[in-house]
């Protein structure tokens, strides 16, 4: 039985990991791990410290790992990723499960290939490349922000002061590579974008001349924002060498990424350096105020001194060690053991002597990974918890200015709802919002010490002078047509656009080049398509803003209105012997005749009974219908309504007559005091339904829209090239091989029409659109020109342009279109149809009445069939309408009283006419006695 023991125990002591034998069997008393990261640089520094705290933290708390105690051993991998290569291969051959690290994107990429062979954990809270993917590196475990949301908030931030084009100036590895690819995507989804990237070349050996190379080149482009991408190293050579050439004054937009914000958080930058910085905005990784990082904050000064400031990425460091900490816990909770196995691929490749089978598989690696990835905590950095990507929830960036001696803060970007000025936390709580007028700002202080935010673009000044494109037209001259002899060009659209440019705050060095023959119109459609070519830089001329050229180019503010209109010969019509039948179509007389007649004879059922004068022989009650209804109409009916519901009918029916007679009186004076015009076509509509030939305008867009979008057959086109074109095919007519009727934009027929009186615009304008100028898509000399437009058409300009090239012509089209409206029915069915409610509601209260009355005065009968029965109640019924009814005794009573107060007051009107006459007979007597005694 001892010997049993004895060899039971040797074989637990050889077989038996050192570190697992503990007190509890399933936990060992150590757990390894490593860190590589580079000591010195900026990261690092504040890095070393935090990863210490926190073992520190962890191996002083009693709830976390109770037991077992975390070893942390640290590498310096230098910023190199042949070193950390080596360094990571090391750890490979000790007994670490998980490695924090690495700090350089670039050294990620290479060691997380060696982490996925050997299934050890990468936990890094400095690599940001957003193609550290994990589908690629499924034991990479990014534990602070990706990229792809830092350059989300730059491209937010560029999209929300309306910049379209930005400068990248990165580190030519894959961090700067891959992150400024992530910020082209981003800009791409607002319609911005990158026009110019400049790659600084990764490593120590950069010199000044390099950077001052690259940045002159960067002068010469269009655009003046610039975002840097850089290490601390490099991107303070920039800034410095930017200084010397003049870019960091008024006019320029810097966006630094958080390499900058780390530097100014965990030192304190002398006075030259920053000012070179003033008005740079910078991007800071949020980390939410609270108790816990309030108190960290105030132990990270006691044990520094002072000399270290802490950054985010500290804070993440410091996390990292914390989730690791929490996921072995769980690990060992789940009965993981810590174990390790050779791999026999590695082992049959080495032939030489790197000693690479020193290298170990982690049994239980997989297990580690999925604690890690479902921890669920609050550290210093907010809530550590991974989303389905592996990415950290709720990522969110400050943006910081870099003003005076220090920083100030201007807002925050979240992915949950964008651009804020409160703390992204405060938001969560609430449905996200992305609107435009929900993301907010505050104000910054710009290169060159301005409030004013930057245009973000000038001319390049590399001597180029813009090349726009005018069409050469050979009709309507007045809206465009070159000066003989010079390269310059006049005209309604000409003026505008130099105008407009005289507003513009900036000079535009550009010149004119003639697009066309002279002998024919143009093509539009190709002058808009060399735009996009880049054979011209913009289009200035009569250019139709049509759908199918604003998916392609960017179009100004409409200078003037356009559309479509048909324009057809007319003959004058004259009144006739019948014209007052025209206000009203026929359907409409119909209706109104009768309705006449039907409040007659709904009058006349409410007043029979009650009212003699609509009582009476059956030809005298007809008459008496047809009079009173007809007499209506202008309103001299002279039977008097007894009844309240007849009194609210003709009441109704009143104001229905005055509306319709008021309507009629007035189309009918336009119609026989206005001359009428009269033309076969009535619009675009009878064009479609017919077969007739129809003209439209060399180049214009009309032959597309009519063909395809109205769907006349091409066959009926009919190009024309002039006005005189245009006036010979509609004198000839379809039957004479000219056209029905020709189909244009507004501006070129009002010119027609002004010189040729014997053709008019028919039906309305079908199409509503206008002219503008045409640029490149995302142009911002579109943007500054549309605004310009809109102070021209402010301040009067614009009218007056218009005055000076297109009023003053022999013929006004102000009373030219034919309306051949009548009055319809529908104009009117809504009176129509109160005034039938109203009937049928007084003849059903009238017909109960009757029902009821029926009810109650029914004498008793013998019983008899029904059919009988049925015939007697409706003859009982119908002898109750026609019968008269008998004024109540009251009612008589009071008209009695009335009567004789009638006669009475006549009688005394009577008493007093004969005294006054009798007085006025003896004074007048009296008068002529006195003069016969004189």
């Amino acid at each position: 039985m001892n010997l049993l023991w004895a060899v039971s125990c040797l074989f637990v002591l050889f077989t038996v990991p050192p570190y697992a034998i503990s007190g509890n069997s399933s936990r060992p008393a150590v757990v390894h791990i490593g860190a590589l990261f580079t000591f010195d640089s900026t990261i690092g520094k504040v890095a070393k410290i935090a990863l210490e705290e926190a073992v520190k933290d962890v191996n002083a708390n009693a709830s976390v790992l109770p037991g077992t105690k975390l070893v942390l051993t640290e590498q310096n991998s230098n910023c190199s990723g042949f070193l950390g290569m080596v360094q990571a291969l090391r750890f490979m051959e000790t007994d670490v499960v998980a490695i924090i690290g690495p700090q350089s994107s670039v050294v990620a990429h290479i060691i997380s290939h060696v982490a996925n062979e050997l299934q050890v954990p990468l936990l890094s809270f400095a690599a940001t490349d957003p193609t550290l993917s994990n589908l690629q590196f499924p034991f990479f475990v990014r534990t602070t922000m990706s990229d792809l949301y830092q350059m989300a908030a730059v491209a937010e931030i560029v999209d929300y002061y309306g910049w379209k084009e930005v400068i990248a100036i990165f580190i030519d590895d894959d961090f700067g590579r891959n992150g400024v690819s992530a910020l082209d995507d981003q800009l791409s989804a607002r319609r911005c974008r990158i026009s110019y990237k400049a790659g600084i070349r990764s490593g120590t050996g950069v010199d000044r001349g390099e950077i001052t190379d690259l940045l002159v080149q960067v002068a010469l482009m269009q655009s003046r924002v610039i975002v840097l991408h850089a290490n601390p190293d490099s991107g303070f050579m920039v800034f410095n060498v930017a200084q010397y050439l003049g870019m960091t004054g008024n006019g320029y937009v810097w966006i630094a990424t958080d390499w900058l914000s780390s530097v100014v958080d965990s030192t304190s930058l002398p006075s030259d350096t920053m000012s070179v910085l003033q008005g740079v905005l910078v991007l800071r990784q949020h980390t939410p105020d609270s108790d816990s990082k309030t108190a960290f904050l105030s132990r990270w000064n006691k044990f520094t001194g002072g000399s270290v400031g802490l950054h985010s990425y500290g804070l993440h460091a410091y996390d990292t060690v914390w989730l690791l900490a929490h996921a072995i816990d769980a690990f060992f909770n789940q009965g993981g053991i810590i174990s390790f196995s050779n791999d026999s691929r590695i082992h049959d490749a080495d032939e030489s002597n790197l000693n690479l089978e020193a290298m170990s598989i982690f049994d239980n690696g997989t297990l580690l990974l999925n604690n890690i990835l479902q921890s669920n905590f609050v550290g210093l950095t907010g809530p550590v918890k991974f989303e389905s990507d592996k990415s950290l929830v709720r990522p969110a960036y400050d943006i910081i200015n870099v003003v005076g001696t220090g920083i100030r803060q201007v807002g925050y970007w979240s992915n949950y709802s964008g651009l804020s000025i409160v703390p992204p936390e405060t938001l969560y709580a609430k449905p996200p919002n992305r609107s435009s007028a929900n993301q907010q700002l505050h104000a910054v202080i710009w290169p060159g010490e301005t409030l004013s935010k930057p245009r973000g673009w000038v001319f390049p000044n590399n001597g180029k002078q813009l090349r726009i494109g005018v069409p050469i037209r050979f009709s309507y001259r007045d809206f465009v047509s070159p000066i003989q002899g010079t390269d310059m060009f006049k005209g309604f659209c000409i003026d505008i656009f130099t105008a407009a440019l005289n507003l513009l705050p900036y000079a535009v060095p550009y010149r004119f080049v003639p697009f066309g023959d002279g002998r024919k119109n143009p093509n539009y459609d190709e002058l808009v398509r060399l735009i996009t070519t880049g054979y011209f830089d913009g289009a200035v001329g009569d250019i139709a803003i049509v759908t199918n050229r604003t998916k392609v180019v960017d179009f100004t503010q409409p200078y003037i209105e356009s559309g479509l209109v048909v324009v057809a010969p007319f003959k004058k019509t004259n009144s006739g012997g019948w014209s007052f039948l025209r206000p009203f179509t026929p359907l409409m007389w119909i209706v109104t005749a009768s309705f006449f007649f039907f409040i007659g004879i709904v009058v006349w059922i409410l007043e029979h009974r009650i009212n003699d004068e609509f009582r009476g022989p059956p030809r005298q009650q007809i008459i008496t219908i047809l009079w009173f209804s007809l007499s209506t109409l202008f309103f001299a009916h002279r039977e008097n309504t007894m009844s309240t519901l007849g009194r609210v009918v003709v009441i109704i029916w009143l104001f229905v007559v005055l509306i319709i007679n008021s309507s009629y009186t007035a189309s009918l004076t336009s119609i026989l005091t206005v001359q009428q015009l009269s033309s076969p076509i009535s619009g675009i509509d009878s064009l479609k339904a017919g077969d007739e030939p129809i003209g439209y305008q060399v180049g214009s867009f009309a032959e597309h829209y009519l063909a395809d979008d109205v769907g006349i057959s091409k066959s009926r086109l009919v190009a024309l090239g002039s006005p005189e074109e245009y006036a010979k095919a509609l004198q000839l007519g379809p039957e004479k091989g000219g056209v029905a009727a020709i189909v244009d934009e507004r501006p070129y027929v009002e010119i027609f029409l002004s010189t040729h009186c014997s053709f008019r615009i028919v039906g309305q304008e079908f199409t509503r659109s206008g002219w503008g100028f045409a640029f490149p898509r995302d142009s911002p000399l579109a943007i500054d020109l549309s605004t310009a437009i809109l102070q021209l058409s402010e301040n009067g300009e614009l009218q007056r342009i218009h005055d000076k090239w297109l009023l003053g012509r022999a013929c006004s089209t102000d009373d030219t279109e034919i309306d051949s409206d009548r009055l319809r029915f529908k104009s009117f069915w809504g009176l129509f149809l109160m005034c039938g409610i109203a009937c049928i509601v007084a003849l059903s209260i009238y017909f109960l009445q009757i029902v009821l009355q029926l009810r109650h005065s029914a004498p008793a009968q013998p019983a008899a069939s029904n059919g009988s029965s049925v015939s007697r109640h409706f003859r009982r019924f119908i002898s109750l309408i026609d019968e008269k009814k008998e004024r109540s005794n009251n009612s008589g009573r009071k008209r009695v009283e009335a009567q004789r107060s009638s006669e009475e007051d006549g009688l005394g009107r009577q008493l007093k006419r004969l005294q006054t006459e009798t007085s006025q007979t003896t004074t007048q007597l009296n008068f002529s006695v006195q003069k016969d005694q004189v």
